[in-house]
C-alpha cells in the first residue's frame, strides 16, 4: 500500500492510500479520486518526502568519547475500563426490565398487533402482552390510539 499526499485544482491538500502507483493512475484516469472538500476530480500527487529507512549502513557507531544513553522506556499502558459505571448500571436496568416483562406479560410473537387490536376492541381479555411488530403494524396501532412501546434489545454478553 502507498500513501499519497494529493492536491486538487482548488489547492486542497489531502491524503489517500492506493494499492500501487498504477492503481492511483488508473483510478485518477477514471475520475474515481476526488477531493473530500470540493469533490473535484482534478487531483494530482503533491510533492512529498519518502519515509525510507536505510538498511545498507548497518548499526551506527558511537562517536569516540560519547556515552551511550539508555533507550527511553515507555510507561506501561494504564488499564482501560471497557464500560463505565453508568453503562453497567444501564445494562442491569435493561436486564431487569426484560426479566419483568417476560415474567408478567404473555409473549404473543408476531401476532402482537393482532392481539393488541383484539384487546383494544374488547374482543380478548385485557392483559399485558409483548411480541414483534412490523413498522406497518406499529403505524396501525398508533392510528388506532393503542399505546405501546418498543422493548430495547438486550446487549450481547460480548459487547
Amino acid at each position: 500500500m502507498i500513501r499519497y499526499s494529493l492536491l486538487c485544482d482548488s489547492a486542497h491538500e489531502f491524503e489517500s492510500w492506493f494499492a500501487s502507483s498504477a492503481s492511483f493512475e488508473e483510478q485518477s484516469r477514471r475520475g474515481l479520486v476526488s477531493c473530500p472538500v470540493c469533490n473535484s476530480s482534478k487531483v494530482e500527487r503533491a510533492i512529498m518526502s519518502p519515509n525510507v529507512t536505510r538498511t545498507d549502513r548497518g548499526p551506527r557507531a558511537e562517536a569516540p568519547g560519547s556515552e551511550a544513553l539508555p533507550a527511553p522506556v515507555a510507561p506501561a499502558p494504564a488499564p482501560v475500563a471497557l464500560m463505565g459505571e453508568k453503562e453497567i448500571a444501564f445494562r442491569e436496568m435493561l436486564t431487569a426490565l426484560h426479566k419483568h416483562v417476560t415474567e408478567t406479560a404473555e409473549h404473543v410473537g408476531p401476532r402482537f398487533a393482532e392481539e393488541a387490536l383484539k384487546i383494544h376492541h374488547g374482543e380478548a381479555d385485557d392483559r399485558a402482552i409483548y411480541g414483534e411488530a412490523t413498522p406497518d403494524d406499529a403505524r396501525l396501532l398508533h392510528e388506532e390510539g393503542i399505546e405501546f412501546m418498543p422493548l430495547p434489545r438486550l446487549p450481547g454478553g460480548r459487547n
